[in-house]
């Protein structure tokens, strides 16, 4: 039987509904598809589909466009998708769930405590831990700190912090790559790996620690570390911080970016942009990311259950 992937629309005012529908007219093959959404979004689509909300009163629009809501109400519809996607993965009838894209602050509006999809997926799951990987062709990246000031971020680096990332990473790089043997390496946090202290402390007593306690490669100076992964050198890095990670990413693949939730008992993607509000309902969108992280989702999917926290 083929995969059956659960895909969410996202923020209906965003471009979410675009991005999905452009993705469904040459959808990625080998699986069966459920679209997640507003009626007034999923009703017309050539697909499967899980209405979430009330619908709009008057006539359909045509697939792809934005619906008319307050920030507080496409809030509360993220929401409803996020909770619908979960019942329909944690229950089996699908094999993995791809998000599109919300906007954190409507979340708040519609009061949920959770700032996006990750944590509240984590929390539906059973308050698991997460770690984020970007993958983009050949490179994966996970952080290890996400969204911090960059002032906060070496007091954040702990051995803790490392070990979950690189688990998490093994552990999917295993159970959903099918990769028997991973080779991770450990982007440094300083300049040229601090140079022997020169720059820094971190790597001596942190980093190269928790390195070997992973059986991983570094720290290796970030200004090489992924040169060497996109040359196949390792099958995953992990990072420090937020933009040394999506950087590497986005220059290796621009438009082809996927983001992964590592350390959920099912596979979660989606893509690694956001709701783009300004061109919302233009009809210039680009569903490249979307487009992969569709592919991607199946292509685990297909590789067997993913792995648990």
């Amino acid at each position: 039987m083929p995969p059956k992937i659960a895909i969410t629309v996202g923020d209906p005012r965003g471009i979410g509904p675009e991005i999905v529908a452009k993705t469904l007219e040459e959808p990625p093959e080998g699986a069966d598809y459920v679209i997640v959404g507003p009626e007034d979004c999923v009703a017309t689509l050539p697909f499967a589909h899980e209405a979430v909300g009330e619908a709009m009163e008057g006539p359909l629009p045509a697939p792809g466009s934005p619906l008319p809501l307050t920030p507080a109400e496409a809030g509360r519809s993220v929401g409803l998708q996020v909770e619908k996607a979960y019942s329909l993965v944690s229950s089996g009838e699908v094999d993995a769930i791809v998000t599109g894209p919300a906007d954190k602050s409507a979340f708040q509006l519609a009061g949920h405590k959770y700032p996006g999809h990750t944590e509240w997926l984590g929390h539906l799951a059973g308050d698991v831990e997460t770690t984020m990987m970007l993958a983009a062709g050949g490179l994966r990246v996970s952080l290890i700190t996400t969204h911090l000031p960059l002032r906060d971020v070496a007091d954040s680096i702990t051995r803790e912090r490392i070990l979950r990332a690189g688990l998490h990473t093994r552990q999917a790089l295993v159970e959903w790559w099918g990769i028997r043997q991973p080779r991770i390496a450990l982007c440094s946090l300083n300049p040229h790996a601090a140079d022997g202290g020169l720059f820094g402390w971190e790597e001596e007593k942190v980093l190269a620690p928790a390195a070997r306690e992973l059986q991983a490669v570094g720290p290796v100076p970030a200004d090489s570390v992924f040169v060497k992964a996109l040359r196949g050198e390792f099958d995953a890095v992990l990072v420090p911080y937020h933009d040394v990670g999506m950087t590497a990413v986005k220059v290796a693949g621009f438009g082809k970016g996927v983001n992964v939730t590592l350390g959920l008992p099912f596979i979660r993607t989606a893509p690694d942009h956001g709701t783009a509000l300004d061109i919302a309902g233009k009809g210039i969108a680009d569903p490249g990311s979307m487009w992969h992280a569709v592919a991607l989702a199946v292509e685990l999917a297909k590789v067997g259950a993913g792995p648990s926290a």
